[in-house]
């Protein structure tokens, strides 16, 4: 049954990557939030803005990876929806194959995709100026950080992908997540905010997971902190591979 399903999975990825390949606009309208956002913050607001590092790209890098990550999700629920509005799932789901392969095929193309998105971001940083003496376990350790944080957001980005009415409900729910490193530690220190913003930022997800990704780099201690990154991650993602796995179930029933 094991291999049954790593093969259909492996089939099915196949097919949604060579979708990519033959539209890699999809990859590069992804890539031109998170690098149009690093280029306007370091050269046109990051003279004002206190960091306290003495490279501002530096401070600012681990943010927009995980604004890259938060824009790139939206991918695989569009075209999850329009894998279900064309017929192209139910025609699956009377083939003999693993059901939730469909799924995993999505997931995995959403993997792949992010990495690749996150590696020319990375390049962009450096070639602004981004620079980290972390050794190789602390660069295996931000990349562990980076997949798992990927792997808890598509699960988000699959549920929309199977609920959503139109095309443009499939995408919005991004809207919500891209908007939320704003609110946290990605762009300024916390210390800089109003009481009750100043509240919210330092206990949501993204303040925990930029701040240990930024100290990985910069060679600084993580303490706990790197244990509560890690569970925002896998509870997200938990919860979100759950209530994934229901509705698509609940969906077949129905059908």
């Amino acid at each position: 049954m094991a291999t049954h399903f790593v093969s259909d999975t492996a089939v099915l990825l196949h097919r949604s990557l060579r979708h990519i390949a033959r539209s890699p606009d999809t990859i590069i309208s992804t890539l031109v939030m998170p690098i149009a956002m690093m280029l306007l913050f370091v050269y046109v607001f990051g003279g004002a803005i206190r960091s306290g590092s003495d490279s501002y790209v530096s401070y600012l890098l681990p943010g927009i990876l995980v604004l890259t990550i938060a824009s790139g999700i939206s991918y695989t629920a569009f075209r999850l929806f329009l894998d279900i509005q064309g017929g192209i799932v139910e025609r699956f789901r009377s083939m003999p194959i693993a059901r939730s392969s469909v799924l995993w095929a999505h997931v995995l193309t959403s993997l792949v995709a992010n990495l690749v998105s996150l590696g020319v971001v990375l390049l962009v940083g450096l070639a602004m100026g981004f620079r980290s003496g972390a050794g190789p376990l602390a660069w295996l350790a931000v990349l562990g950080i980076l997949v798992l944080l990927t792997l808890a957001l598509t699960w988000v980005a699959v549920i929309p992908g199977l609920t959503a009415k139109s095309v443009d409900g499939a995408s919005a729910f991004a809207y919500p997540l891209i908007f939320l490193p704003f609110i946290s530690s990605a762009f300024v220190p916390t210390d800089t905010m109003p009481g009750p913003v100043r509240a919210f930022a330092e206990h949501q997800p993204v303040t925990t997971i930029v701040d240990v990704l930024r100290r990985l780099f910069t060679e600084q201690p993580v303490g706990s902190e790197i244990w509560t990154a890690l569970a925002w991650c896998l509870g997200i993602l938990v919860v979100a591979y759950g209530v994934a796995v229901r509705t698509y179930r609940g969906s077949v029933t129905s059908s």
